[in-house]
């Protein structure tokens, strides 16, 4: 499809999911124009999706939120749970506090609304591709919204027991964290969980995004205020 660009020559691949086939043709014709991007196949359902991000090596999955039979959303959950290293990126025309809240739940690492600039896609399909995470400007606005509500208590925690903030957090992601909090960069926590290094790089991206914090530093304060990581790996 395209020739192969970038400093590493590699491309990478990428699964549209949407059942409009307007979009999907306006989406295969933008990458088609990008060298170190390759569409290497495309999804009108949410079963269909699930089946071909494995099938097809898929490093990357935009996916639209609404779909006929399985929605984004469980396909998301599906995909990342079986292959975590594939990066999700919600492709979509909702931006309601409850479906983008949702699709982060359900392991998404990036959510950009289908009238956003044509660059941002691309960038967010790079920035997804590294192992970061990725919001168009309105969508990350109103997750800060969210997560920035003043709590009207504070809520005592237990050493024993994570902090009810963590509940969005998948029980991998959670070890992640506290491995992080224990001071482990990605290369030892790869080591330790007997998974890739890119693996650890989408977790930690799931978990900065969920968490809505900046970098390790902010994580590993959440963290310890939350009782994890206190003990020694």
């Amino acid at each position: 499809m395209s020739t192969q660009g970038g400093a590493t020559g590699e491309q990478t691949r990428v699964l549209l999911a949407d059942d409009h086939k307007l979009f999907r043709e306006g989406v295969a014709s933008l990458l088609e124009r990008a060298d170190d991007v390759e569409l290497v196949g495309e999804a009108a359902t949410g079963e269909e999706a699930v089946h071909l991000a494995e099938e097809l090596l898929a490093d990357v999955v935009l996916m639209d939120l609404k779909m006929p039979g399985m929605d984004g959303i469980e396909a998301t959950r599906a995909i990342v749970g079986r292959n975590p290293h594939i990066g999700v990126i919600m492709v979509t025309m909702f931006e309601e506090d409850e479906s983008v809240l949702a699709a982060l739940k359900a392991g998404a690492c990036g959510y950009i609304l289908k009238d956003a600039d044509r660059g941002m896609l691309l960038r967010a399909i790079r920035a997804v591709a590294q192992g970061e995470a990725l919001l168009g400007a309105p969508i990350a606005r109103r997750v800060l919204e969210q997560f920035t509500q003043p709590s009207p208590m504070p809520v005592p925690v237990s050493r024993e027991k994570p902090s009810p903030l963590f509940d969005e957090l998948t029980p991998r992601e959670l070890e992640v964290l506290r491995l992080i909090a224990q001071g482990s960069r990605n290369r030892e926590i790869a080591q330790k969980l007997v998974i890739s290094e890119k693996t650890v790089g989408n977790h930690v991206s799931n978990i900065f995004t969920k968490l809505q914090v900046a970098d390790r530093v902010q994580a590993i304060i959440r963290a310890r205020e939350a009782g994890l990581g206190q003990d020694k790996p």
